[in-house]
Formats: C-alpha cells, sequence, structure tokens
C-alpha cells in the first residue's frame, strides 16, 4: 500500500496538526476530527475533509489515527460508545500515537481483535517542532504486516521508524525513552543551578561538561538552544513531562521494577507545576530551581 490509504485523523493538538499537515501534504486521502475547529480549517485548506464526529472519521477508511493528550481520553475516543471501533470498518487499522498507559495499549488491541480490526501503537519522539517538518521519531508495536501497512504513513510523518516488536512494546519504549530524557532534564536542572549558585562561568562549565561522560543530549543538543538563551516557550511542556513520569512510575510499579530516582523527579514536576511553570518548556526545569534558590538564571552569554 502507499499513500492510496485512506486515513481518518482523530486529534490535532501540538503534536497531531503537524503530523496530520504532513500527510495531507503528501497526497493522503485525508479526513480529521478534533474538538478545536480552527485546527481542522487549517487542515480543510490544505485539502482534508472534516468531519463532525469522531464516528464520521472512522468510517469506511484504511487506517483510523488517534493522538490524544491521556490515557483517558484514548480510552473513550477509541473503545466508548461512538468511539473509533463502534465505527470502523472489519480489516481497518487503528494506530494509536499517543502515550498512554501500557495496559491501555493492551486493552485497545484486544478489542480492535474481537472487532475484526488491527492495532498498533506508535507513540512519537522528538518535538512538535519535529512534527511540523515532518522529521519524528516512531517507536511501533504491531505485526510485521500491520507496520508495513502503516508505514508509508510514518514516512510521510517522520524520518526515523523503529519496529519494535509486537503491539504494545512501542508504547512501553516509549516511556523507557522518556524516562530517560525527563530524568535527565531534572538532572541538569539541578547542575545548572549549583554552577551558578558557585558563581561559575556558565560557558565553561559547559565546556566542562561536554568533554566528558557527563554530558547528554537534553545539555548538548537541546538547551543551548532552549532555556540557556531565554527561550522556554514549549515544544514539549513541564506540565506533559509530569504527565509522562506519572505513567512512568506507575507502569514501573505494575512490572515491580524499581524507581526511586524517577519518583522524586515527578515529585520535582509537580513543585515546578505548583509554582505556575507548568505551560513552560520542560528546559525550564532549571528555571524552577533558580527561583526555588534566589539564584540568577542560568543564561549564555548573547
Amino acid at each position: 500500500m502507499s499513500n492510496n490509504l485512506t486515513v481518518g485523523f482523530v486529534g490535532l493538538g501540538r503534536m497531531g496538526l503537524g503530523m496530520a499537515s504532513n500527510l495531507q501534504r503528501k497526497g493522503f486521502a485525508l479526513t480529521v476530527f478534533d474538538i478545536n475547529a480552527d485546527a481542522v480549517g487549517a487542515l480543510v485548506k490544505l485539502g482534508a475533509k472534516a468531519a463532525g464526529s469522531i464516528a464520521e472519521a472512522s468510517r469506511d477508511l484504511d487506517v483510523i489515527v488517534t493522538m490524544l493528550p491521556n490515557t483517558a481520553v484514548v480510552l473513550e475516543a477509541v473503545s466508548g460508545a461512538d468511539g473509533v471501533l463502534a465505527h470502523a470498518r472489519k480489516g481497518a487499522i487503528v494506530m494509536d500515537m499517543s502515550t498512554v498507559e501500557p495496559e491501555a495499549t493492551d486493552e485497545l488491541a484486544a478489542a480492535a481483535l474481537a472487532g475484526g480490526k488491527s492495532f498498533v501503537d506508535a507513540p512519537v519522539g522528538r518535538l512538535a517542532s519535529h512534527a511540523d517538518r515532518g522529521e519524528s521519531l516512531f517507536m511501533v508495536g504491531g505485526t510485521e504486516a500491520d507496520f508495513n501497512k502503516v508505514l508509508p504513513l510514518l514516512q510521510a510523518m517522520g524520518t526515523t521508524i523503529h519496529h519494535c516488536g509486537a503491539v504494545g512494546t512501542g508504547t512501553r519504549t516509549k516511556l523507557v525513552n522518556n524516562y530517560l530524557a525527563v530524568v535527565s532534564c531534572q538532572l541538569n536542572a539541578e547542575a545548572l543551578t549549583l554552577s551558578q549558585r558557585f558563581g561559575l562561568s556558565l560557558e565553561k562549565t559547559l565546556d566542562v561538561i561536554y568533554g566528558t561522560t557527563a554530558t547528554n543530549g537534553q545539555l548538548k543538543i537541546a538547551w543551548p538552544d532552549k532555556v540557556l538563551k531565554g527561550d522556554i516557550a514549549p515544544g514539549f511542556t513541564i506540565d506533559l513531562a509530569h504527565k509522562d513520569l506519572t505513567l512512568i512510575v506507575s507502569a514501573a510499579n505494575s512490572a515491580k521494577s524499581p524507581m526511586p530516582i524517577g519518583a522524586a523527579a515527578r515529585e520535582a514536576f509537580s513543585t515546578a507545576r505548583a509554582r505556575g511553570f507548568g505551560g513552560n518548556d520542560f528546559s525550564a526545569m532549571v528555571d524552577v530551581l533558580c527561583d526555588l534558590s534566589n539564584t540568577p538564571k542560568a543564561r549564555l552569554a548573547k
């Protein structure tokens, strides 16, 4: 299959809008639904068909994509009384790209199979800016046959695609990846706040860190273009990072896998949200700690 696939897309938030836009630009027959009429209108201007409901975005289509904010919304949208599975034709593939509880992915996959449909989990790596440019990374769980069917969609939306294994492995891989990304953010925030508290040169401190095993992608690649130059506009918010850490710690508890650092980091993000930083980019955790310790913000010289 190629872009002859007919596609429904449910969820046009900050990530979903960019992803769906790339599908439309690259020739897929796209039907879209979101509660935000402006987001739907933006896709219609590109040539997509607007649906008035999830049901309308699911009927008689080859693949129905969901990109939604949390587990509860995904469960209602996919398996609710008027959701995707109730209206998708037999043989259709439901591809959820949200970050949700692994047990929810397993539940939805079983429900899809029972109704003669297929299920693929394909959560997204990288940021909203990457989604806009069609440069997302996908972690995919599903059968080999289903993976090959949805591969053209993934290639239209991203540049890096990993088939992680059976249904559920994509979601679980996403939690492992996000655990390291979010906890690294907290560690970086503490380290740079300490450097500023010591009165050190931020530039020289980073030069040293970049030359040792202490460095990491957040600190070397992302942060110099975000908080360290004063840009805290959200690519991935503190609120979303907190949501993901909550999922991760819960999933680890279910798997009987200890996560003491994750639990502590989650509470640090809880503090940031309580102090009004939740809508900022998650790199702004360093601003939170600087604020708490009355320390000048960590900023590179312009």
